[in-house]
């Protein structure tokens, strides 16, 4: 009898000890993770997080895919510091960066908030930029806006619009699965839920993180599997970082507004024009199997395909030396495009 009325107590008590649970794990990734780049505020007053690397060279910019933040990208700035000047960001809704308005999560938005942020934080043109999956949607905008800053652009396997709703609604449940499922992430971040299962998994043993998947079927196992066998192809320093990301109800609203705004995105994308003022290369993955020559001709008149043979979708993760070489091959070319280019000049 006492039991039924202590459980009431008790069941109010856990959410508001998960909630105190949080906020000081949130207040101290704060305090550890925010100091490795900075912030900068742009023109609608959100805040927007960069994290730079080297200091000589072009100025060399990176869009991490739909999911992803700066983190995803640490490896390769680690390898190009003394080569160029590198730049990650988390895009508004996502990592470091503020919740702010929002806007709808499509890559002309997106690009012109990424725009604003190169200008706050007096990082000069012209940039070569990089984008992977969803993000190299976002750089084909940002080149078709901003056409006299950007020397060159690799596509690091991009998102294909006719795969995603509305050009191809069998795509549609899962969008609408996934939507689902982040959805569900907010309240559990805010009573701490997240974060138990976030920092069991990439700070700890992981077993918490198990047995949470085992119950929730085999989709929960699926899932937990795949985001292990991508983590693992990332240095370890970020796992930390990671965690705080996952353990943001902040990071699943995010997640929730980029999903919701993929049929916007597809319609503004699937009759894109090509890049065709600078040189573009595009990596694809061996699964998917090459571009077509009319797929090719509409990224840019310039664009050239290498496949990335032992690489799934995360070609940057699987093969970053095939990315690394790209990213070299650009960097020469747009060098010896302008030796030509003073060449034509100092001759007329």
């Amino acid at each position: 009898m006492r039991w039924l009325l202590v459980l009431p107590v008790v069941l109010c008590l856990l959410p508001a000890a998960g909630s105190l649970y949080q906020y000081v794990g949130a207040l101290r990734d704060r305090q550890r993770f925010l100091g490795q780049g900075r912030r900068v505020k742009i023109a609608a007053g959100d805040w927007m997080y960069l994290c730079e690397r080297g200091s000589d060279g072009p100025a060399i910019i990176f869009e991490a895919g739909i999911g992803a933040t700066s983190q995803n990208w640490h490896g390769l700035q680690q390898d190009l510091v003394g080569v160029a000047r590198t730049v990650a960001y988390d895009r508004i809704g996502l990592g470091w960066s503020s919740t702010g308005r929002c806007t709808e999560r499509t890559p002309s938005n997106i690009a012109h908030e990424l725009h604003e942020m190169l200008q706050a934080a007096r990082i000069a043109p012209p940039y070569l930029m990089v984008g992977h999956s969803f993000g190299g949607l976002v750089v084909r905008r940002f080149a078709a806006e901003y056409p006299q800053e950007v020397s060159g652009v690799v596509l690091v396997d991009p998102m294909r619009p006719e795969e995603w709703p509305p050009l191809n609604e069998a795509a549609r449940p899962m969008l609408n699965r996934a939507i689902r499922l982040l959805s569900i992430g907010v309240p559990l971040a805010w009573i701490g839920v997240a974060r138990w299962i976030a920092t069991s998994m990439l700070c700890r043993s992981g077993r918490t993180a198990r047995a949470i998947s085992r119950l929730a079927g085999r989709g929960g196992a699926h899932l937990l599997g795949r985001l292990t066998s991508e983590l693992d192809k990332m240095p370890r320093t970020v796992w930390p970082v990671v965690a705080a990301h996952w353990s943001n109800p902040h990071f699943y609203r995010g997640m929730v507004a980029h999903l919701r705004a993929v049929p916007a995105t597809v319609r503004e994308m699937q009759n894109a024009s090509p890049i065709d003022h600078v040189p573009v290369t595009v990596l694809t993955q061996n699964s998917n199997g090459p571009l077509s020559a009319e797929a090719l001709r509409r990224l840019g008149g310039n664009a050239r395909e290498i496949i990335a043979r032992n690489s799934g979708h995360w070609v940057h993760l699987d093969e970053p030396e095939l990315v690394l070489e790209a990213i070299r091959g650009m960097i020469e070319e747009v060098r010896a495009g302008e030796v030509e280019d003073v060449a034509v000049m100092a001759g007329g």
